[in-house]
């Protein structure tokens, strides 16, 4: 009689779980999604065991755009009490999904600093609180964060050049202000922050320059190559504005001796030395020979400018004039700036990558059209 009993009591509760199942299925198959999350959401109180279930259907409606119903299943599966703590988690970090799509971010901020003390969950956690941060451009917040993950989860290649960019974003800010000092001091923080990163060795020379100190600015700005050559063509032009503040040339021949076949930016800038100095047929020759081996637009409109000074005859100084303006117009066109990881381009130099959201990878266009 007991089994019995026990038997009939298990019949009566898968019947009244399939019961309220098959009447939420038929619910939403019917387009009325509003009845059949009330439906799911009764079986909660029947059978814990369904709480994947239901994780899948909030997903459904934020795939569908139905956000608000998204969030009371996923808020609804929060707060019960009987779901175990690793299913809790995840419907936790699908609530802060639904906040994020939903344009509540700080409902989604308070959702993921719960997770960041999750062992499985806690990368997630950290991207998607960069991103709101990144967003609402709260870089002491972000720096914050990032300290945190650093104290207690170990520093990363990635996080490290993160926070520097975190730090170059709240120099800009101070530098706004004309805060020097403090833009100064974030400037620094971010070099210690990562070895690698070339733009607060940018950004520390262009505040000195702006301050009128030119050899501080050469200092800083020396140390581009060596951080990384790819951004040597940012440098360059900032080394030569010096140059001729102080009437100076040293440093930037130096700089230009030992790189000067890193880029377009860099031999052209050794060509219009050559040519200042009154060695304009010398530095054609030397043009040319960079430009058969490494050929770009930049370097073939110099060329032709070169040799329009030094031509007698008027018919082919007026052509090649022609043909350089065509040339120049062509480089105005052409991007300077390209995301390595998604192809964005632009003439505009984005640390932030405005379509994958990445930090770092637009580079300077090399090749026939960039350097």
């Amino acid at each position: 009689m007991g089994r019995n009993s026990l038997r009939q009591a298990q019949r009566k509760q898968s019947s009244i779980l399939s019961k309220h199942y098959y009447k939420g299925l038929n619910f939403l198959l019917s387009d009325q999604p509003d009845k059949a999350v009330d439906t799911l959401i009764k079986m909660i109180n029947v059978d814990s065991d369904t709480v994947e279930t239901h994780i899948a259907m909030g997903n459904f409606f934020r795939h569908r755009g139905e956000l608000d119903r998204a969030i009371r299943i996923h808020q609804n599966l929060v707060d019960k009490e009987q779901v175990n703590d690793s299913l809790k988690q995840q419907a936790l970090k699908e609530l802060g999904r639904d906040y994020m799509l939903a344009g509540f971010l700080e409902r989604a901020e308070a959702v993921f600093l719960q997770l960041l003390d999750s062992d499985k969950y806690f990368l997630d956690a950290q991207q998607q609180l960069f991103n709101i941060y990144q967003n609402t451009k709260e870089w002491d917040r972000a720096i914050e964060l990032a300290e945190r993950m650093v104290n207690c989860h170990g520093d990363s290649l990635e996080l490290c050049e993160r926070v520097a960019h975190f730090y170059c974003e709240q120099a800009a800010i101070h530098l706004k202000k004309q805060e020097f000092e403090l833009a100064e001091k974030s400037l620094q923080k971010a070099v210690l922050s990562d070895e690698h990163a070339v733009r607060p060795w940018l950004m520390l020379g262009q505040m000195a320059i702006a301050q009128q100190d030119y050899r501080q600015a050469q200092e800083y700005l020396q140390q581009v190559p060596v951080r990384d050559v790819t951004w040597l063509s940012e440098a360059v032009p900032l080394l030569q504005e010096c140059a001729d503040k102080l009437q100076d040339n040293s440093i930037l021949e130096s700089l230009l001796d030992e790189y000067h076949q890193q880029c377009a930016t860099a031999y052209l800038a050794k060509v219009k030395l050559m040519a200042n100095q009154g060695r304009g047929i010398q530095a054609a020759e030397f043009l040319l020979q960079q430009l058969r081996k490494k050929p770009t637009m930049k370097g073939f409109e110099t060329l032709m400018h070169l040799y329009q000074q030094h031509s007698n005859e008027k018919q082919v100084g007026d052509s090649l004039a022609m043909l350089q303006e065509l040339v120049q117009e062509q480089i105005k066109q052409r991007p300077k700036y390209r995301c390595t990881a998604c192809g964005f381009s632009g003439r505009q130099l984005h640390w932030l990558c405005p379509s994958c959201k990445k930090w770092g990878l637009v580079k300077p266009i090399k090749g026939l059209d960039g350097e």
